[in-house]
C-alpha cells in the first residue's frame, strides 16, 4: 500500500512543497506588513549558495554543519532583505522595482552564481544532507507512514512554522500591530505602534526564511549546486501567499500542491513513463498563472486578505 502512486506522490510533494512553504511564509510576514518583496528568488539563491558553502567548509557532526549551515542561509536571505529595507521603507523608493533588481542581484547571473564560482561549489559533491527520520518507528504504517512519519527534520519544522505564523497573527498583540500596520500604517502610528519597525522587522524575518528555503534545495532535495538550482520557486512562492489570501494554513495547503505537481515528472519517470520533460518542468508554473488569474477575478470583486496598505510607502507627516 505504501508503494502505491498515491503516497509516493504526496510525500514527495511534501519535500518539494517545503521550500515554497518557508518562503511563502516569509513572504506572507513582509506583505501583512505592507512590504511586497518581490526579491524573493534572488534570496533563496543567495542563501542557498552560502548555505552550501558552510556545510562544504564545517566539520564534525552532521547536525552541527547542517545547524550552521541554516543559520548562515537565513543571515544571508536577512542581509539581502535589509538593502530592500533600506530603499523601500527609508528612501521610500518603489518595492516592485528594489525587488526585482535584488532578484536579477542576486539571481543566476548575479551574486549567487559569483559566490558559487569562487568557492568552487560546482565542483563538490555535498557533505552534509537531511535525513529522512523515522518517527516513532512508524514509517511503514500504511499509507500515512511515509506522508507523515518519514521526513526530514526541515519538514517538520516547516509545521512548527505554519503553526507558530497562525498562533502569532491571531494571538499576539505584535502579531495583531504587524496587521494593523499592513492594514492602515496612519492608523497604527495613531496607536503608537512604530510602523517603521515592525515594516523592518518582518521584512528581515521574511528575507532569512526565503535564505532557509534556498538553502533546503542543497541540503535536502539535491545536495550539490548548479547556478539557478531554484528554478523560479521564489516567484512561486509570492504567487501562493495570493492564492492563500494570505492565510498560513492555505499556504501549506497551496505548497503541498504545487510541491506533487513539480514531483510528478520524477515520479512518473521512476516509475516507466515516458513523457517529455518539459510538460512537467512547466505545470507548476503553469498552474501558478491559472491559479493568479483565478485568485485575481474573485479579490477583483471582494479583498479577500490582501493587505490595504500593501505596496505603499509610509510617510509620517502626510495625512
Amino acid at each position: 500500500m505504501n508503494g502505491n502512486l498515491f503516497v509516493v506522490l504526496v510525500a514527495a510533494g511534501i519535500v518539494y512543497g517545503t521550500p515554497l512553504l518557508i518562503a511563502g511564509l516569509g513572504e506572507l510576514f513582509a506583505e501583512r506588513s505592507g512590504v511586497l518583496n518581490l526579491g524573493v528568488e534572488g534570496m533563496m539563491l543567495v542563501g542557498a549558495s552560502v548555505g552550501f558553502w558552510v556545510s562544504q567548509s564545517v566539520g564534525g557532526p552532521n547536525w552541527i554543519a547542517l545547524v550552521l549551515a541554516l543559520i548562515a542561509a537565513m543571515v544571508a536571505g536577512a542581509a539581502m532583505a535589509l538593502i530592500h529595507a533600506v530603499v523601500t521603507i527609508s528612501f521610500r523608493a518603489n518595492q516592485v522595482v528594489s525587488g526585482l533588481a535584488l532578484t536579477i542581484f542576486g539571481g543566476a547571473i548575479g551574486l549567487s552564481s559569483y559566490f558559487a564560482s569562487v568557492g568552487n561549489l560546482g565542483l563538490l559533491p555535498g557533505r552534509h544532507q537531511f535525513q529522512k527520520i523515522d518517527v516513532f518507528g512508524l514509517q511503514n504504517v500504511a499509507v500515512v507512514g511515509p506522508i507523515l512519519f518519514h521526513q526530514d527534520a526541515m519538514v517538520y519544522l516547516s509545521w512548527v512554522l505554519v503553526i507558530a505564523a497562525i498562533l502569532y497573527l491571531r494571538h499576539t498583540r505584535i502579531g495583531l500591530h504587524l496587521q494593523a500596520v499592513g492594514e492602515d500604517p496612519h492608523a497604527a502610528d495613531s496607536m503608537s505602534i512604530n510602523v517603521t519597525a515592525s515594516r523592518y522587522a518582518h521584512t528581515l524575518l521574511g528575507g532569512a526564511l526565503a535564505g532557509i528555503a534556498g538553502s533546503y534545495f542543497v541540503l535536502a532535495i539535491t545536495p550539490s549546486w548548479t547556478d539557478g538550482l531554484t528554478a523560479g520557486a521564489g516567484w512561486i512562492a509570492i504567487g501562493l501567499v495570493i492564492f492563500a489570501f494570505w492565510r498560513p494554513l492555505l499556504l501549506l495547503i497551496g505548497a503541498y500542491l504545487f510541491g506533487i505537481v513539480t514531483s510528478l515528472g520524477f515520479t512518473l519517470q521512476a516509475r516507466g513513463v515516458t513523457l517529455p520533460p518539459e510538460l512537467f518542468s512547466a505545470l507548476p508554473y503553469l498552474l501558478t498563472i491559472v491559479s493568479l488569474v483565478l485568485m485575481s477575478r474573485v479579490v477583483a470583486g471582494k479583498r479577500l486578505g490582501a493587505p490595504a496598505g500593501l505596496g505603499s510607502p509610509y510617510v509620517r507627516e502626510e495625512e
